[in-house]
């Protein structure tokens, strides 16, 4: 990865975003505020998934992920649908001169670009999210949406599979019988549908609230939590050893490691002082040193070649 350079702003073209949006919130603001949103930006095609959207995303979370005055990203749709999946228009097709083995699938690109990034997201799913649509969801922290919006993994009616990763994701956050249930139905349905389980932390009324309610979760978590510590509780589950002796070990470690911390510190202080705590702690710096205990695998092509087509 090539050195960062910080923007003075994210909602300056110059960035060279086309189908996504990146803004301040409060959008007033001239300077980089710990939320940023990034809102979903194609809306004649309701929003569709192409291989520039994935691009934008992925350079977006990797942006995002190192700038430290970030601290929550908030994910929403422009208009009346969040993404209503792949463009089919554009076509499911091979890339000529890349294998299977060489293929990469840009919804998967996107969702370990989310995975990775290592500030907390929070979906606002406002309309439909069909697909892409919602598996790019579920790396994501939180997600919230309006009780109408509808819901669909729709691949078994596509005739291909589930995609983005969400074969991990989604049975270990509503269990295997009801991702199996969506899978196999390929039904598009209601986000209030008991057949999501706890997929959604909140349903709203109506499509206009779901994006303040979000916001009001980004601005809680930027303004009263460590960064460093959502970041290792969220690894620690998704990146969990197997064994509860094996999670002893490790959160024995990371815990020693962040005893002496300056974000710990002020927490505790914070408590004994009956206020809300100010972290400070920034990822670069407050990182323990058994990071990643986990080993890495790197998902580039050998050959370098990813296929360009867009993905459900």
């Amino acid at each position: 990865m090539s050195p960062f350079t910080p923007p003075s702003s994210y909602s300056d073209p110059a960035l060279g975003f086309s189908q996504i949006k990146l803004s301040h919130h409060p959008s007033t603001s001239k300077a980089i505020t710990p939320v940023v949103i990034l809102t979903i930006s194609r809306i004649e095609k309701n929003n569709a998934f192409t291989s520039v959207m994935e691009n934008d995303m992925v350079r977006a979370f990797d942006m995002l992920d190192q700038d430290d005055r970030v601290k929550v990203i908030v994910v929403t749709g422009e208009g009346k649908n969040f993404c209503a999946g792949t463009d089919l228009e554009i076509g499911l097709e091979r890339t000529l001169g890349v294998s299977a083995k060489e293929h990469r699938d840009g919804g998967g690109r996107t969702a370990l670009a989310i995975h990775r990034c290592r500030k907390p997201t929070i979906a606002a799913i406002q309309g439909p999210a069909i697909g892409i649509g919602i598996t790019m969801t579920l790396p994501m922290a939180i997600r919230v949406a309006w009780e109408g919006a509808k819901v669909g993994f729709v691949f078994s009616q596509r005739g291909v599979v589930m995609e983005a990763t969400s074969s991990f994701f989604l049975p270990r956050l509503i269990g295997h019988s009801r991702a199996i249930y969506l899978t196999t139905t390929g039904s598009v349905i209601p986000a209030s549908s008991h057949h999501f389980g706890d997929l959604f932390h909140a349903l709203l009324p109506s499509p206009e609230d779901v994006v303040p309610h979000a916001l009001a979760l980004a601005e809680q978590i930027a303004s009263q939590t460590s960064t460093v510590s959502t970041y290792l509780m969220r690894e620690m589950m998704w990146r969990n050893p197997g064994s509860a002796e094996g999670t002893h070990l490790l959160d024995s470690e990371i815990m020693w490691e962040l005893y002496d911390t300056e974000d710990k510190k002020e927490g505790v202080k914070a408590f004994l002082e009956k206020r809300n705590p100010v972290m400070k702690g920034k990822l670069r710096e407050g990182m323990p040193r058994n990071v990643p205990w986990w080993e890495p695998i790197n998902v580039m092509p050998r050959s370098g070649v990813r296929d360009g087509k867009s993905r459900l």
